[in-house]
């Protein structure tokens, strides 16, 4: 097998794919911090307007968590076609998908105009983004991976974490600017201009990515497979290693919920709870994410020389620990404070998850599966987790008369199930994987 080179300088090639693969992952992100934000603060009032105001919240929490559920369905779908035809072919598909259903959201007439019809036509373009964002995170992350030299695979991981915090600086600071020409204005048209803009990043995606090149890895695994007469089924493959496979989904818990904790229903918490405004939010996101940029590639680097198992039970236990004194600070009032709890409660621990969850589970599985596993337990991880978090979250506070001390019980159980399924996970730190096709090909040699 080709070897990826080992040196510290990066070919023109690995630049082109790190690029390319964080531009999605921004995307991604992107996209979903948006619609986090939305579902926060405006969609409410936008398509649930009719509704009680705690019905309407949950109504909107409801949509965000739609989006998840197609998230499994395009892992899988998107994954196959990843590992049999090419990780590129996937990548420029995702973003164009991605593109256009945050556009549309952007496009739909509120529910006062058009009645139950706006509900629906948003519900119908959270599920087309869920779908088409399936693929987006296995593809890069695999992509990334396989051309990034084998002791440096955290570092070069992380930078697709880095594209995440561009996202939210991004989507967060947007909302932000635009919130200042005042809330009618902002609830009309405002909000409506980040999401346009999604497609002007599909676009920009699409550039950057047309030019990308499979790695040797796959390139070899492609070779196998013509030499040996063997076609392996990706989903299969990630089968026949059940324990990764089912690990993988219970590692992401964690890392799931972080941000749609701390951050995305938080912000819904204290304009709800506590009266602050929803700029103090969004800047304050903004703010975590200006510090994720910088911050995620020197987890992926400590994951290098430490391991990543070691630093993700750590973001683990962090964030179990820090959830707290996060919403402690919240409570306070204190727009200081509150940025101060955004960064402790995210930026030590939750980016540390982020940083090295897909170069671990990229790691776990061999090439001929690799994108489908990395997808099926990223994306599993995500619906069971992030999608179900805010309405999870405003459910228990709401039963609780206000209190967030469920969200700290919440928090910290997931922590421990995610804790516990990474210290049992089998995983090959700067391994290729020789996979099931190199045994075979060896088979057929002798």
């Amino acid at each position: 097998m080709t070897q990826v080179q080992s040196g510290t300088k990066l070919s023109r090639e690995q630049r082109k794919t790190i690029a390319g693969g964080a531009i999605g992952t921004l995307m991604e992100y992107y996209d979903y911090y948006l619609y986090g934000l939305a579902a926060a603060t405006v969609f409410p009032a936008v398509f649930f307007a009719s509704e009680d105001p705690v019905v309407a919240q949950l109504s909107s929490f409801a949509t965000f968590a739609v989006g998840f559920f197609l998230r499994p369905v395009g892992g899988v779908v998107w994954g196959i076609i990843g590992d049999r035809i090419g990780r590129k072919v996937v990548l420029l598909s995702t973003v164009i998908g991605m593109g256009l259903a945050t556009a549309g959201i952007g496009l739909i007439p509120p529910e006062a105009s058009i009645g139950i019809a706006a509900p629906i036509l948003l519900l119908i373009c959270r599920m087309f983004q869920g779908f088409f964002v399936g693929g987006e995170m296995g593809g890069a992350a695999t992509l990334v991976v396989e051309h990034s030299p084998p002791n440096r695979r955290g570092l070069f991981g992380a930078f697709l974490i880095t594209g995440a915090g561009v996202a939210n600086v991004g989507s967060a600071g947007l909302m932000a600017a635009l919130g200042v020409g005042g809330n009618s204005w902002f609830m009309e048209w405002g909000w409506r201009l980040p999401f346009i803009l999604g497609f002007v990043l599909a676009i920009v995606a699409v550039v950057l990515r047309r030019h990308l090149e499979e790695s040797d890895e796959f390139k070899d695994t492609q070779a196998i497979q013509i030499q040996t007469g063997k076609k392996l089924n990706p989903l299969r493959e990630v089968f026949r290693h059940p324990k990764n496979a089912i690990l993988g989904v219970l590692i992401g818990l964690p890392q799931s919920i972080a941000g749609y904790v701390v951050l995305t229903y938080a912000i819904s918490y204290m304009v709800t709870n506590i009266g602050i405004p929803a700029q103090v939010g969004f800047i304050g996101t903004l703010i975590v994410g200006a510090f994720q940029i910088f911050v995620a590639p020197t987890w992926g680097a400590i994951s290098d020389k430490f391991g990543r198992r070691k630093v993700y039970i750590f973001g683990c236990v962090a964030f179990a620990i820090l959830v707290y004194p996060t919403f402690a600070l919240y409570s306070t009032g204190n727009m200081w404070l509150i940025w101060l709890g955004m960064i402790i409660g995210f930026v030590i621990p939750g980016v540390a998850m982020q940083a090295t969850l897909s170069t671990m589970l990229c790691e776990m599985f061999d090439p001929e599966a690799r994108m489908t596993g990395v997808n099926l337990g990223y994306q599993l991880s995500n619906t069971l987790g992030g999608g179900l978090a805010p309405f999870i979250c405003a459910a228990l506070v709401a039963a609780a008369g206000g209190a967030f001390w469920p969200v700290v019980i919440y928090s910290a159980v997931i922590c421990a199930v995610g804790a516990i399924a990474t210290a049992t996970a089998s995983i090959r730190p700067g391994s290729a994987g020789t996979g099931r096709l190199h045994e075979l090909s060896l088979s057929t040699a002798s």
